[in-house]
């Protein structure tokens, strides 16, 4: 049973603090993945303010993903620079809104 994965809700919030280090790149890639198959446009992932080492993962991973349009810091009242919010493209099988 150990190794079977554990099964996270992807939602539009993403919470690293909970991820291991060594994961952080792999689970991110497989989040936006998800994200992006579900039809999300906009996420904030949580990495904390730290030394900024989750930060720099994170924003590489989002860098060389094709789908993401745009990443910053959040906003002060969404975590500022302890979070990073993302826009990401349409999926192309995402639901179109009427």
């Amino acid at each position: 049973m150990e190794d079977e994965p554990v099964r996270i809700p992807v939602t539009d919030v993403f919470d690293l603090h909970s991820v291991p280090p060594r994961d952080v790149e792999a689970v991110v890639e497989a989040y936006l993945e998800e994200a992006h198959s579900l039809g999300l446009r906009a996420l904030r992932i949580i990495h904390g303010r730290g030394i900024g080492v989750q930060r720099e993962i994170v924003r590489a991973v989002l860098a060389r993903t094709e789908f993401v349009l745009a990443f910053g810091d959040a906003p002060p009242e969404a975590g500022g620079w302890g979070a990073t919010i993302v826009t990401l493209r349409p999926a192309a099988s995402a639901p179109r809104p009427f």
